[in-house]
């Protein structure tokens, strides 16, 4: 709690609404819509469009940087990505980049058909996974003007090599094989079994990372559990679609989003950082990697003291004027 955790925030500022749009597959994407309160009915207004961490839901950091970002003037929409939270999608928690990334750009539709919201200056926030969801998106979707990402995760990556390279061919291979056996016993109408995600018992002897996750989504700091769902699904995505992470590169022809600018913002001691160096390198200018110091990982997910937000303020200010 030193770094000003507060993912509940509320603000007196900001007027909240919840709403559901379509996207181009006919399933309903739930948000939550945050609106300055002193917004000039006039006048149109720049907005973000913000994506939670894989695995977790708009109520988990989005709704904290959409609430931020409401204060500083924008028309913000933190989404629930589809198959989690409130979005459609069946079976729950399916790994499907293709509409994850769909999602931001479904967002963008529903922003640009409200009156108040220029069309021309829309953004999008991305915390972890869906940093990597939003330049899969802005990369096919111009109408996205400007992208941050925040301790972002490639997730195809991170799948693909694990972090630091650890993950060798043969257990590779092994994640393939396990995935489709599991897809045989679930269309034989077998149970369906959940993989990855963050662990829900941890000890002195934990791994740091599963330590650093459980801390904020196993403790009253970031836990929530959506409605009709279960706190043991939370943040596990499916065995039998997982591997479709496999076939995900985000950062295929990343430079050709510019000239649209990039924020990279990442913790100097976050065990992510490689994925925000990573994109960073690939990307065209204008970009920028900013470091935030004595931070890692999921200290920026709610750490209202460390989360540089004058920054991101400026960076969509400026991309927009």
């Amino acid at each position: 709690m030193s770094i000003g955790s507060d993912n509940f925030y509320i603000s007196d500022l900001v007027q909240v609404e919840k709403v559901t749009f379509q996207n181009q597959f006919k399933m309903q994407v739930a948000g939550n819509l945050f609106v300055p309160k002193d917004l000039e009915a006039s006048k149109e207004t720049a907005a973000l469009v913000v994506g939670h961490p894989m695995g977790a839901v708009k109520e988990q950091a989005a709704n904290l940087y959409a609430t931020k970002m409401a204060e500083a003037g924008f028309v913000t929409l933190a989404l629930d990505l589809p198959f989690w939270g409130e979005s459609a999608g069946e079976p729950r928690n399916l790994v499907a980049p293709d509409l994850y990334a769909e999602g931001f750009s479904a967002a963008v539709d529903f922003l640009r058909s409200k009156p108040f919201v220029n069309k021309e200056q829309i953004g999008g926030i991305g915390v972890c996974g869906s940093g990597g969801f939003l330049i899969s998106a802005a990369k096919i979707d111009p109408r996205i003007k400007a992208v941050a990402t925040i301790s972002m995760y490639d997730m195809g990556g991170a799948t693909r090599n694990g972090l630091g390279n650890s993950i060798s061919a043969e257990m590779r291979q092994q994640m393939i094989a396990e995935a489709a056996a599991q897809r045989d016993v679930e269309f034989a109408g077998g149970e369906t079994q959940y993989t990855g995600g963050c662990p829900h018992e941890i000890d002195e002897d934990s791994h740091p990372i599963a330590k650093e996750f459980y801390d904020f989504y196993r403790t009253p700091r970031g836990e929530f559990t959506p409605k009709g769902s279960s706190p043991a699904l939370t943040t596990h995505p499916t065995l039998s679609s997982n591997t479709r992470f496999l076939n995900f590169y985000p950062f295929n022809d990343i430079e050709h989003i510019s000239p649209r600018p990039l924020l990279f913002i990442a913790g100097e001691q976050a065990h992510s950082l490689e994925f925000s160096e990573q994109a960073y390198e690939l990307a065209s200018q204008p970009k920028e990697l900013l470091l935030v110091k004595g931070c890692g990982h999921v200290d920026l997910y709610d750490g209202t003291q460390v989360i540089p937000f004058e920054k991101l303020e400026s960076f969509f200010n400026h991309a927009f004027n």
